[in-house]
């Protein structure tokens, strides 16, 4: 009954992703006010986080914030479900890509480390990024607990050749041969296990910062982008997305600077478009554990 209710709902996702635009987006107005207005889809967590970030907001800045929020969040899930069945010249319509940067290292048939947060649409930018540059796209996930559910996903995420990693493999996958220079993309601003995490000051918050994305760069050793993602703010469903380097030399970074320079770029992305993030993710449920040892130390103790 459960695979049998999926199925049906996978159906009915993939006949609204054959709807226009207009009516996506009508669906998303729908959905808003029925998740947040009627249902206050966790509104706490929501307003608990801007007033953290932004201290010196008043209330009626924060509740403007929010209001926009929600409308980006309905408004990515209904364009998540549109991309199942985009066209390319459809997708490619919609973003603004600056790519001077990975034209100049293309030319040296140099791959990428590039990381990022969940700013805009990410899972639009996934399928405009393999469907416009040359590179190999290889993006580290999260897989679905739901076997169906993540089938259906990954058929959108894959179709115009993106090549997709569990956050398990991660490590391993980055080092896999592959007949092109690729782009190894990590959005990593979750919640990691906090005695693996580095922590930094994020947001006004002491904050816990996933590791990978510095340890895969040093491993290797390719330049590292930071990639910021907008929403244009006059066109509904459109997006620009501009890199930024932050080292060309990982093994010569001091530890941590990677993961620095990037949480420092995020957050001028974040205050330039406060709703533009992804606010109701539960950003800082650990804290700081107590006489935490730096992690160099930790992994000289360990393979003691």
């Amino acid at each position: 009954m459960k695979k049998l209710s999926t199925r049906l709902l996978l159906f009915l996702l993939t006949a609204i992703s054959r709807l226009s635009w207009k009516k996506i987006y009508k669906l998303s107005d729908i959905f808003r006010f029925l998740i947040f207005d009627i249902g206050q889809y966790r509104k706490q967590v929501i307003f608990a986080n801007l007033r953290n970030s932004f201290p010196t907001y008043n209330e009626n800045t924060i509740e403007c914030i929010a209001r926009r929020y929600y409308q980006n969040f309905t408004d990515i899930v209904f364009e998540t479900i549109k991309l199942r069945s985009i066209t390319k010249n459809d997708l490619l319509s919609r973003f603004e890509l600056e790519t001077e940067l990975l034209d100049h290292y293309y030319a040296q048939q140099k791959s990428l480390v590039v990381v990022s947060g969940h700013l805009g649409n990410w899972e639009m930018l996934n399928l405009f990024a393999s469907a416009k540059l040359s590179y190999q796209i290889v993006v580290v996930y999260h897989e679905l607990a739901n076997e169906i559910f993540e089938d259906w996903f990954k058929k959108v995420r894959t179709k115009f050749g993106t090549e997709m990693i569990p956050m398990k493999d991660a490590m391993v996958r980055a080092m896999a041969p592959r007949e092109k220079p690729f782009l190894f993309v990590l959005v990593n601003d979750q919640s990691p296990s906090p005695d693996k995490a580095y922590w930094t000051n994020f947001l006004n918050q002491d904050t816990g910062i996933f590791r990978g994305g510095e340890l895969i760069a040093k491993r290797l050793n390719v330049p590292v982008l930071y990639m910021g993602i907008l929403r244009d703010e006059q066109k509904r469903g459109f997006y620009r997305s501009y890199f930024k380097l932050i080292t060309e030399n990982p093994k010569k970074e001091p530890a941590n600077k990677i993961l620095q320079s990037q949480i420092e770029y995020l957050e001028k992305d974040i205050k330039r478009q406060p709703d533009n993030w992804l606010w109701s993710h539960k950003r800082w449920k650990h804290t700081r554990p107590q006489n935490l040892l730096p992690f160099q130390l930790r992994q000289e103790i360990k393979s003691e």
